[in-house]
Order: structure tokens, then C-alpha cells, then sequence
């Protein structure tokens, strides 16, 4: 896991490079090198995990071609033997960044059909000056570039390609829409007009007489290959060979490799499965203070986790969250590069910081179960209002007017149960598509509308209809594989591993997402949606696999989140912060939003009236944001 950087075309290349390094740095402790000719100036910051020598270093140059790379390839063994057997390839490292390039020189653009991992690269060739980058197949490692007249720059993080004199920081609206409504940005935009993300499993080819082409090497195959009259049990073992497989590939590495333990089915699997490989596996949980939990109504997951560390003799330990972190704010969004308004980014990067302060470099993550194999309670809960649509006006017409008079707080303690209600009556009524949109979603576009200052109908339209496109594009008639391969193209892309990837290396870690790789996605997106919930239990296949590991009472426990207290901390310790960020006089200045609205969002949620916390808590995240990538020169 590491970092990179390149430019081309401008006056101070080498300049830009250098300057990428520094900004990176915690992208790459290890080591920062830069590269250039008279064409290109490249930027690598190693964090090493592979092959510990400096003959691993990176720009990493052999024959006529130079790479740089981010991320792991964890069949690189398999594909280095290969190569020496087949092509007579003399290897001088024993680095999976060398592979790629051998793979690259023999194979070329085909290469990416043998890799298996997460993976960013650039390769440059110095004879033609023709340079190919690629993403991996799920967007796990990040891939920013922006054009700038006729220069071209391309980065791991956002905050690099910002630093460049001449750089359009004009806002992309549709990209603002997104990041209030999901409170991340999706599709491939970035929060600037002229800057984009390259997109999951493609590659780029630039030259200067040919310019940038961007073209799709894989995509997702919706037919399924399950057969529907096999028993389950068969069906399960299938699953759990195929994860299985996946955390052995995933404990390659020339470093000790930890894990996250929450407690829960998808991390625990994880770290069990790890445990086989590395007797001595330390795990990480974190917890919060009882006051918290109180307003939250979060779950006692350390509990939980200790059961299984405790089961399995694992090296276990719990990381306290407490509202001091607020303070760290500002930190935190400069780190994740977007306005996310999610808080799961402040416990991983809790987690990866004490992890690391332990010697830990690598954790693996039980992240992507949740996306693939239905275990999400608003797609359980989309599926649930198909069926309560069907009810007659005068059964549902009561309990709206019920549901609307419920508090969601009161004295300081919080009422999941009408949280839930009304969060499932804003969306029960529409059409499965939209429906399901709006179960994770903040606003409808009405609201939207009036919360954004000047007309926004097209960017709410477009973010719309990107939204349908995806949910229609695939499966059609398995609404729940629908669902699950929308949150892969959607929630799983813009947020999970979004945060997790700038959170983690913020702290200098790298997180492994055994369940975010090709051979497992392909597997559970050929299971049939009937196989995923059964008799209400979501993510069914993957429990009945999860029985081979763990006990009924790890593997059957009510779903948790992964957050932070918020709620808790909107109406306490961020108080101050909130009235300070979000006074008129702030909202005013920054333009973009109706202060009127702001303030009925805040005054409802302290009224209890309304859950607003992630809506607040996002317009401060965006506030912060703005402070730190506009405001600062």
C-alpha cells in the first residue's frame, strides 16, 4: 500500500513531484522517491509491505519502462513463477510491483486479466513516452487526475492535484447534491468541476500526440450460474471455499498481518479465518463511553468481539472512542479528501492509529459482505415496503399520522424504534427503485431544493437518474441482487472503501477487503436474491457458510453499525461547534446553502422531533471542507 503521483506538461514537473511527496507522506513512510525525464516526472511513497528492500523501492524502472504502483497483488507468486517459466523472466526483486511490469512488457493491457488484488499503477514507457494506468476491478485503491490546459496530473489523493498553481476549483454541483444527499460524492466526479475519479476496472492510455483515452477491461456478469435446485448446504460450502481462498491470498505479506474484530458475522469470519495463517493475530474493536450508548442505542459489540477473541486465543483490543476526537475534525476531513458525513471514518482511523502504534501495518476488514450478500436492514427494509404498499390507504393513512407525532429523542435518550419508523415511512410509498434510493438517502428532492441556494434542478436530476440507471442496469427481475450489485457500484465504491482508504493511510495501514475481490463478488453475485433472505434472515448463505467458523450466537446477533455516537455528540459536545460553523453569518458567507433551512434542521433535531444528527453532522463536515480545499491558498 502505498502512494503515487504524476505530471506531465507543466513547467515544473519535477517541482509538483517533490511537492506530492510531502503531501502524501503518510501515504508512504517508508520511502518517497521521484523519477523524471523531459516528459513526465512520476512521485512514489512507499508504505512496505512486499519485499522490505530497497530493490523494491519505488519508481520502480527495469529495461525501458518505469512503474509506479499502490496497492498489493496477492497471486503475485503464482504469476512470478509464470513468468520465469514461460517467458524466461530474470526478476531482481522479489516484489509484486516487478511482476505487474514483466506482466505489462509481455502481455500488455491483458496483463490486468491475471492480477488479483487492489491495485493502482502507472506504467511509462521511456522509448515512446506513452504512459497506462489502471484501477483495479472494485475501486478499492483511489486514482484521481485532472487536465489543466495541456498538462495532465494524475494522484492518490485529491489534496495534491489541488495544491497545483492553476487549479479549477470551481464546485461540481451534481457532485454537492450527492455529497448532502448520500453524504459522500458519488460516480466518478469529484467535488471540482474539472477533476475526476478513474473508474473501477478501467485504464487510461496518455501520450502527447494522442492525448487521454479511457477504456473498460471487466465488468460484473448478472448471469447467474447457480442452480436454483441445489441444496443450500452445497451452496453455503461453495461460499465459504470461496472465502476461505480469498483471506489466504489476503495474508500475503513480508509484515505481520492484523485484523478488525467488531463482534460481528462479516469481520469475525475474517478474523478466524486469519487466525489459521497467523497464530499470533492481533485484532482491533472499538467502544464508546455508556452516556453515548444511551442516545445512540448502540449495541455492546466489544462484548461480542471478546467472545470471539476469546473463543479463538486471539491477541484482542479495544480502542475507546470519547467525544475529544471532535476536536480532531478538521484533521480528519482534510484527510478524507471529500466532505464524507459519515463518522465509521473516525473509527478507522482510531483503529489503524493504535494498530500502528503497536507495529501493525496491515489490518484486514470484513467490509463488502454487507453489500453483496444482503445484509444491509434498508435492503431488507425495501423489500418490506413493497409489501406495506400494497396495504389499503385507511390502514396506512393512521399510521403515518402516528409515526409523524412520535419523538426520536426525549431527555436525552434516543428512540431507535421511531428513528426507524419514520426513516421507513419516507420511502414506503415509492417505487422499488426510488425507494430504495431513498432509504439511504437524507433528503427528497424537494428538500434538496430548498436546502441549496440557487436552482440546483438539474444536478438533483442527474444524481437522480445516475442512481435508476445502476439499480435498472443489471438483474433485472431479482430485485435483490439488484440491490446489492447497486450498493457494489454505489455506497460500497463512493463510501466504504472511500473512507476506509484515506482513514487507514492516514495512519499509515493498510486495510485488505477479503470480501471486495473478484473471485468471491463473482460468487455471491451468481447466488440467486432467494438465497440471500430467508424466513427474514438476511444475508442467510453467508450465515449457514459462517457455521463452519463460528458460534450460532456471533454469526445470529442483531445487525450493528460501524459508527460513531453522533447523535450523542450533535446534541452535546459538538453543540458549540454547530453554532459556530452553521451561523447565519457562516452559511451566508460560504453561499451555498439557505440558512432558514439550516436552522430548522438543527432546531428539530434538538427539539426531538426530527433525527437530523447526519444531516448536521454532514453540513459541518461540509463547512470543514470548504475551509480547508477553498479557502486555504
Amino acid at each position: 500500500m502505498c502512494g503515487l503521483a504524476g505530471f506531465t506538461g507543466f513547467e515544473n514537473n519535477v517541482q509538483l513531484a517533490q511537492n506530492a511527496n510531502t503531501i502524501q507522506a503518510h501515504r508512504g513512510p517508508d520511502n518517497q522517491s521521484t523519477w523524471n525525464d523531459n516528459f513526465i516526472a512520476l512521485a512514489h511513497q512507499r508504505l512496505s509491505i512486499i519485499d522490505l528492500s530497497e530493490e523494491a523501492n519505488q519508481p520502480f524502472h527495469k529495461n525501458d519502462f518505469v512503474i509506479i504502483f499502490n496497492g498489493e497483488i496477492y497471486n503475485y507468486k503464482e504469476l512470478q513463477s509464470k513468468l520465469q517459466t514461460e517467458k524466461n523472466v530474470t526478476f531482481i526483486s522479489s516484489s509484486d510491483t516487478e511482476v505487474i511490469l514483466e506482466l505489462y512488457i509481455h502481455y500488455g493491457i491483458e496483463c490486468l486479466d491475471f492480477l488479483i488484488g487492489m491495485f493502482v499503477f502507472a506504467i511509462y514507457n521511456k522509448n515512446t513516452s506513452e504512459l497506462f494506468i489502471a484501477r483495479d476491478h472494485f475501486g478499492i485503491k483511489p486514482l484521481f487526475y485532472t487536465q489543466i490546459d495541456s498538462a495532465f496530473a494524475f494522484s492518490s489523493e485529491l489534496k495534491t492535484l489541488v495544491s497545483i498553481p492553476g487549479f479549477n476549483k470551481n464546485i461540481n454541483r451534481k457532485s454537492l447534491v450527492s455529497c448532502l444527499n448520500y453524504l459522500w460524492v458519488s460516480g466518478n466526479e469529484t467535488m471540482f468541476e474539472d477533476c475526476f475519479k478513474l473508474p473501477p476496472a478501467h485504464y487510461i492510455l496518455y501520450s502527447e500526440n494522442s492525448g487521454m483515452q479511457i477504456h473498460k477491461y471487466w465488468e460484473l456478469d448478472d448471469k447467474s450460474t447457480a442452480d436454483t435446485n441445489r441444496y443450500e448446504k452445497t451452496i453455503s460450502q461453495d461460499v465459504a471455499d470461496c472465502i476461505e481462498t480469498s483471506v489466504n491470498r489476503h495474508m500475503v505479506a513480508d509484515v505481520p498481518v492484523s485484523s478488525f474484530l467488531s463482534g460481528g458475522l462479516d469481520s469475525s469470519v475474517i478474523a478466524v479465518l486469519a487466525k489459521r495463517i497467523n497464530a499470533k493475530l492481533s485484532t482491533y474493536t472499538i467502544t464508546t463511553n455508556e452516556k453515548d450508548k444511551g442516545i445512540e442505542k448502540m449495541p455492546d459489540d466489544e462484548k461480542f468481539a471478546q467472545i470471539v477473541a476469546n473463543d479463538y486465543n486471539l491477541d484482542h483490543n479495544v480502542i475507546k472512542i470519547s467525544p475529544e476526537i471532535v476536536k480532531d475534525l478538521p484533521f480528519i476531513v482534510r484527510a478524507l479528501d471529500e466532505p464524507i458525513g459519515d463518522p465509521a471514518a473516525i473509527n478507522t482511523y482510531l483503529i489503524c492509529k493504535a494498530a500502528r502504534q503497536k507495529g501493525a501495518k496491515v489490518l484486514l476488514s470484513g467490509m463488502g459482505a454487507d453489500e453483496i450478500f444482503f445484509g444491509y436492514r434498508r435492503q431488507k427494509a425495501t423489500l418490506l415496503a413493497r409489501k406495506y404498499n400494497r396495504l389499503p390507504k385507511f390502514i396506512k393513512l393512521p399510521i403515518q399520522a402516528i409515526t409523524d407525532r412520535l419523538p426520536v429523542k426525549l431527555m436525552g435518550k434516543g428512540f431507535k424504534t421511531a428513528r426507524w419508523a419514520k426513516r421507513f415511512l419516507s420511502f414506503a410509498n415509492l417505487p422499488v427503485d426510488e425507494a430504495y434510493m431513498r432509504s439511504y438517502s437524507y433528503y427528497d428532492s424537494t428538500e434538496l431544493n430548498d436546502l441549496l441556494k440557487g436552482n440546483y434542478d438539474q444536478a438533483i436530476a442527474e444524481v437522480n437518474q445516475e442512481h435508476k440507471n445502476i439499480f435498472n442496469l443489471k438483474y433485472k427481475g431479482d430485485v435483490i441482487n439488484q440491490m446489492c450489485y447497486t450498493d457494489t457500484q454505489l455506497f460500497m465504491l463512493g463510501l466504504n472503501l472511500t473512507y476506509t482508504d484515506r482513514a487507514s493511510m492516514a495512519a499509515s495501514v493498510e486495510v485488505r477487503v477479503p470480501f471486495i475481490d473478484r473471485l468471491v463478488i463473482t460468487k455471491a453475485m451468481q447466488i440467486p436474491g432467494k438465497f440471500k433472505i430467508k424466513d427474514g434472515e438476511s444475508k442467510y448463505i453467508l450465515k449457514k457458510a459462517a457455521e463452519n467458523y463460528l458460534q450460532k450466537k456471533i454469526i445470529y446477533r442483531k445487525k450493528a453499525s460501524f459508527g460513531a455516537p453522533i447523535r450523542s455528540w450533535i446534541s452535546n459536545d459538538l453543540k458549540e461547534m454547530v453554532d459556530n460553523l452553521l451561523s447565519e453569518e457562516s452559511v451566508a458567507n460560504r453561499g451555498l446553502l439557505n440558512f432558514s433551512v439550516v436552522k430548522k434542521i438543527i432546531e428539530d433535531d434538538r427539539k426531538g422531533v426530527q433525527d437530523n444528527a447526519y444531516r448536521i453532522y454532514q453540513l459541518l463536515t461540509l463547512e470543514l471542507w470548504c475551509r480547508e480545499y477553498l479557502d486555504k491558498k
